[in-house]
């Protein structure tokens, strides 16, 4: 997968994402809109039917007092007798002993004469005994019409009544009527726009991840070429090496032989580079798949060290590579794998080696306390981007060199090196500043 295609994805799925959510912010907007007119209405029927009862209730209130103040010939003006105290409450003044049976009787036959089909329930102040009667819960239905309760518990009294202590009054309290019914409905306590954001993060995050995977797998991919042409570069260099020595060979008389021992030493040289390669790649696989079990023992780090010099100084044949050793360690003898641990010192001087543009000039500086034993390898070579140093041990990862292959491997030397040390418990640090050196520090516990 290409650059192209990838940002070609990713626009896509952008534009994607701003569409649903675009589509989900206006099909909202339409509902809410839709809601609101809908409450609106809903509120107003409810207002109407609220001032429908309140206007039914007051006229049957007003001839129930009519009918009392008409039996006990009372003449006085009734003007203002009948109070709406809150939606489903209402008070009536009436100027001598009411009998709660008769009341009862007048509320049942107005109600029903005035439309006013609903539960209630009655209570009558008497100043002159100071007691307030309460009636049974009278309930409404199309066969029976107004009858009273046969469970005592359903009496019900709202919690909003306030006697006053002067005069003769009754009162009505109807249970099913919502007193808030005349107030504007709360808001929503959830918008539907916070679920919008809520989906909208949510198909973000999954759109981020979704591309983070892309952009990983092209890196991978991208790594992976690499390897391979770096591997075919390195396997075809030997390959050529050997079918040309044999071929000279072939051309060779027997007189010759000198040149014959110098094409068969260079076969064998070449052959034996071969084997180094491919072996390294089986060891790393196979300890990816943890089948390399380490036989650690007692190993001597400075006398590695000495050995690792005089390999290196002999195979340069004086080319100018200079490796100065300072082991300042108390203590030489660590328990260790000595087949790893010596490829590892190989890996890290090798690459000193190759990655040097200069005369090489490679510091080993070894130290040691009561728990750790530490080995550090400077050198002076080309350096190392900063951006590369997080990915410099990362399987097939190599430092990008354009088309040049002038530095040969197939970039497992350093993940090889990190995999052993941290199989030994412990740890590799690297710092680089670039065209000045690089300095791997390993610390491996005693």
């Amino acid at each position: 997968m290409n650059r192209k295609t990838v940002n070609a994805v990713i626009i896509l799925g952008v534009i994607s994402v701003i569409s649903i959510l675009l589509v989900q912010i206006v099909w909202i907007k339409q509902t809410s809109s839709m809601q609101e007119v809908n409450i609106a209405i809903q509120e107003k029927e409810d207002s109407l039917n609220i001032i429908h009862f309140s206007e039914q209730t007051n006229i049957a209130l007003r001839n129930v007092l009519e009918d009392i103040s008409t039996v006990k010939g009372d003449s006085s003006d009734l003007y203002g007798a009948v109070k709406q105290i809150n939606t489903n409450y209402f008070s009536v003044d009436i100027n001598e002993e009411l009998h709660p049976y008769y009341l009862e009787n007048l509320l049942k036959r107005e109600f029903y004469n005035q439309n006013v089909h609903q539960n209630f329930q009655y209570g009558i102040y008497d100043c002159f005994t100071d007691s307030i009667v309460f009636g049974n819960l009278i309930r409404y239905t199309e066969e029976d019409q107004f009858t009273q309760s046969s469970n005592s518990l359903t009496s019900i009294t709202s919690e909003t009544m306030k006697w006053k202590k002067d005069g003769h009054y009754f009162t009505v309290y109807f249970p099913n009527i919502d007193p808030e019914l005349n107030k504007a409905d709360e808001t929503n306590a959830y918008s539907p726009y916070m679920f919008v954001f809520i989906i909208g993060a949510l198909v973000l995050g999954f759109f981020g991840y979704t591309v983070t995977v892309i952009l990983k797998q092209k890196k991978l991919s991208e790594v992976k070429t690499d390897f391979i042409n770096n591997m075919t570069h390195e396997l075809k260099t030997p390959i050529s090496t050997i079918g040309l020595s044999s071929e000279m060979i072939l051309r060779s008389s027997t007189e010759e032989h000198e040149k014959v021992y110098k094409y068969a030493s260079i076969i064998f040289k070449e052959n034996k580079r071969l084997e180094n390669q491919v072996e390294r790649v089986l060891n790393v696989a196979k300890l990816d798949k943890n089948k390399i079990t380490l036989a650690k023992e007692e190993f001597n780090i400075h006398e590695l060290l000495d050995e690792v010099k005089d390999n290196f100084d002999l195979s340069q044949n004086g080319k100018g590579l200079n490796i100065s050793l300072n082991k300042n360690a108390e203590l030489d003898s660590i328990k260790v794998d000595p087949v790893h641990i010596s490829n590892l010192v190989y890996n890290l001087i090798d690459n000193a080696i190759k990655y040097c543009d200069k005369e090489p000039d490679i510091k080993i500086t070894t130290t040691s306390d009561k728990r750790f034993f530490y080995i550090v390898f400077d050198d002076n070579g080309i350096g190392i981007k900063r951006d590369d140093l997080k990915m410099i041990f990362d399987k097939f990862y190599r430092v990008p060199r354009g088309n040049l292959h002038d530095v040969k491997g197939f970039g497992l030397g350093l993940y090889y090196v990190k995999l052993i040390i941290e199989e030994h418990d412990g740890t590799i640090q690297v710092k680089s500043t670039l065209g000045k050196g690089t300095t791997f520090s390993v610390r491996l516990p005693i």
